[in-house]
């Protein structure tokens, strides 16, 4: 991008040596900042005013590295005090209240005492407002915070207060809170497509014009940005990072020979801190927003004075970002900045899923997704709670040009949550998606790093020329449209169905024991009750659940169903373990599960299939091409994290295991984590099937037999190693490969076709079924 290559430009790097050398310095400080945090604790200084405390000694660290205090002030400071800390304390108590008093408050610099210059800023802003408890420092921590002086802070982002922020945080109260310090390389992720990609393409434009170059210099002044959930300012500082990069590009081109002419360059500077609002529930990481704005706005300066030669800084200070504790979803946005006035809405709102929101946040989902009557959406309480942003900002968006860009959890672009998310907003506010980056894994550099898998969806409501890009790791394509999948085709929803859309037969979930482990078996136990009984040998049968099914791990079970009473009772080690289960459920909290003590030597559902049967894992790793799915006997037990279909042919395993299934299937599947969650009411019964005649049905059989004899190959090896990208073997991925193709045949695609098309294809076979199905049932 053009706009890295300018601020590379400006700070002498290449872009590649600039990124990693940020992230480095950006990883060094967090990691002092946090042995300080750690040294202060373990002294006996605790909460709120640690966190005071902390951010008020790392901005003495940046102001004196950067000039805001005289070189090497605050370090003689510290260095200067007795060596086992007993006067420290003092020192930087006196220190805090001199910085909070104006120059024409602050006595006759004669009375100061010797180890404070009177050249030390005054710091306006309430950073060093209030009075705090004084922490007792010892020798060990005096040296600790000698070793945070004598680094150079003057190379990190203000983004590290985020950092520190994370650092001081639990991980349980990371979770409560949703807080996930973002790293810039993710930000950038979110406001390059939203603004600033079109910004620097609009500068390009502008520049050989002075005139255009200085509307498009007022133009920018005149932007206004929000982040309602700001945490520590991170996408608020960052942004406005690059706004005065550009704003420096500008002035370059507007004044080339400044440095020969008697002006001022501190008159020209037009982007300012106050186009900036955020919002955080907690108040602690508004006040580090609101100086991490202003320290970026001293670095940009900084660049300024060595752009032009021209030093200053805006001490005291006169503007600031609009920062304010407040809950979001419980405040009109309108009140931050009125919504004719905003140009942009971004920032990465908690990550708390619908299972794990608290009573609260269950009520304030109830009280936002609603519809024009104020009534909840029927699906409002099974959304995880970042959707409440994405509705709020629809709502703001209305009659105006803004655009948004909303980190998300990757469960609203997937599953049942997709409908209930997003088809409001679409029907509703007559939202359109502007850009996407699918799922990936979001990192941070903060200590104790949080890893979440994320999409990233820009969307809006006015009309946009910009072309629709969908980001798949770092690489765009440019989109016709994009929908609530993330994917290049129409705007459909796949909702819960109960029954298939197509003639196939009913997918069901595999038995469910509910036996506190008694009616299952281990290979170890299998061989033991045998030697004791082998007379219970006929009420074994081979068990699978999830994991096992695709480790091949053998597990078994005793299966009783039309076990004939003499029989059992001739094996006193299985109606033992009966007797367990019937205790077992007797004991459950659920009436249910009591009910079924009534028949312990049963699954509480059972499934018991007369043939072969296709089974598929509930839960399978997203780094696989194919889902491993198998056809197996009806000996063999399904347990319910696999999902079944009993009296399914070749043709139906021949379609289910190919790339045309799979790609419907990364789509509209449920994820967790990161890994595929297959499910029959969305995946399954929702499955365009193919119209075939009879001759290709059979080639699809004799494929899908060839991808069973490939594996019969292998007798040793797991469904595991089989299907890893890595160790598949050769001959089942050909036999897969040729599958592959004739099911595509079957769809009309040719061998090649991308899997963006072949899902674009499937979606709008899946709305032509739809309609036709709808149109039948009102026949």
């Amino acid at each position: 991008h053009k706009y890295i290559r300018h601020f590379a430009t400006l700070a002498g790097y290449e872009p590649s040596r600039l990124q990693a050398e940020q992230i480095t310095v950006n990883l060094e400080a967090a990691e002092k900042a946090a042995r300080l945090h750690d040294a202060l604790k373990a002294g006996g200084y605790t909460g709120h005013a640690l966190e005071v405390y902390l951010v008020r000694l790392v901005f003495c660290f940046f102001a004196e590295d950067t000039g805001i205090f005289p070189k090497a002030s605050f370090r003689d400071l510290v260095a200067n005090s007795q060596k086992d800390g007993s006067d420290l304390s003092g020192r930087l108590g006196y220190l805090f209240q001199f910085l909070n008093e104006a120059a024409d408050k602050r006595g006759k610099n004669e009375h100061l005492p010797p180890w404070i210059s009177p050249e030390f800023q005054y710091i306006n802003g309430g950073l060093f407002a209030d009075l705090l408890p004084l922490p007792l420092f010892s020798a060990s921590m005096r040296q600790t915070l000698l070793d945070c002086c004598d680094f150079d802070w003057s190379g990190i982002s203000p983004a590290i207060f985020g950092a520190m922020f994370q650092g001081v945080l639990d991980a349980q109260a990371r979770r409560e809170l949703g807080a996930h310090y973002t790293s810039e390389e993710n930000i950038l992720k979110v406001i390059r497509p939203l603004f600033l990609d079109e910004l620097w393409d609009e500068f390009e434009r502008a520049r050989v014009d002075k005139k255009k170059l200085a509307n498009f210099h007022e133009k920018i002044s005149r932007l206004r940005f929000l982040d309602p959930a700001c945490g520590c300012g991170n996408f608020l500082i960052v942004a406005y990072r690059e706004l005065r990069t550009l704003e420096l590009e500008i002035l370059r081109l507007t004044f080339p020979t400044l440095r020969a002419v008697d002006i001022r360059i501190r008159k020209y500077l037009k982007v300012s801190v106050s186009q900036f609002a955020g919002m955080d529930i907690e108040d602690f990481p508004c006040q580090i927003a609101l100086v991490g704005m202003w320290l970026m706005d001293h670095l940009m300066n900084l660049k300024v004075a060595e752009e032009f030669g021209q030093y200053f800084t805006r001490l005291p200070l006169t503007v600031s970002a609009n920062i304010r504790c407040c809950n979001a979803l419980e405040t009109d946005w309108n009140e931050m900045i009125p919504k004719q006035e905003l140009s942009y809405i971004f920032g990465n709102p908690p990550f708390v899923g619908y299972s794990l929101q608290s009573k609260e946040q269950k009520a304030e989902m109830l009280s936002i997704y609603t519809d024009e009557q104020g009534n909840p959406y029927r699906s409002a309480g099974k959304i995880d709670y970042v959707a409440a942003w994405y509705f709020k900002a629809a709502q703001m968006m209305q009659g105006t040009q803004i655009r948004a860009a909303l980190v998300s959890t990757n469960s609203i672009t997937q599953g049942e949550q997709v409908a209930a998310v997003w088809k409001p907003l679409f029907e509703r506010f007559g939202v359109h998606l502007d850009f996407a980056h699918r799922t990936f894994r979001w990192d941070n550099e903060g200590k104790g790093k949080a890893q979440v898998h994320c999409v990233i969806v820009g969307f809006s409501t006015a009309d946009n020329e910009q072309s629709k890009l969908i980001f798949d790791d770092k690489d765009p394509h440019e989109a016709k449209n994009i929908n609530a999948y993330l994917v290049d085709a129409p705007d459909i929803f796949v909702e819960s169905r109960s029954e298939p859309l197509c003639a196939v037969p009913e997918m069901l979930s595999g038995s469910k024991p509910t036996d506190g482990g008694n009616l299952i078996l281990t290979a170890e136990e299998k061989e033991a009750l045998l030697a004791e009984e082998p007379q219970a040998q006929p009420f074994i049968r081979p068990f699978m659940m999830g994991k096992d099914f695709i480790d091949r791990k053998p597990r078994f079970c005793l299966w009783l169903v039309g076990a004939k009473p003499t029989a059992l009772k001739q094996c006193p080690l299985v109606l033992a373990r009966v007797a367990r289960v019937r205790e077992f459920r007797l004991a459950s909290s659920k009436a249910a599960t009591r009910a079924k003590a009534d028949t312990p030597t049963l699954f509480e559902d059972t499934r018991n299939c007369k043939t072969h049967y296709i089974a598929i894992p509930e839960v399978s790793s997203e780094t696989r091409r194919y889902i491993p799915i198998d056809y197996l006997p009806p000996e063999t037990i399904a347990g319910n994290k696999l999902r079944i279909v009993p009296d399914a042919t070749l043709f139906h395993f021949g379609v289910l295991t190919s790339s045309v299934h799979m790609a419907w299937m990364r789509v509209v599947a449920g994820r967790l984590k990161s890994d595929y969650s297959y499910s029959n009411t969305i995946v399954y019964n929702n499955f365009p099937w193919p119209e075939t005649p009879e001759a290709t049905r059979l080639i699809i059989k004799r494929n899908a037999q060839a991808i069973l004899d490939a594996r019969a190959l292998f007798p040793d090896a797991s469904l595991a190693v089989l299907y890893d990208e890595l160790a598949m073997p050769l001959e089942l991925r050909k036999a897969h490969q040729a599958n592959d193709r004739t099911v595509l045949f079957a769809y009309g695609m040719k061998p090649d076709t991308p899997e963006p098309e072949i899902v674009a294809a499937l979606m709008a076979r899946y709305q032509e079924l739809v309609e036709k199905d709808k149109g039948g049932k009102e026949a």
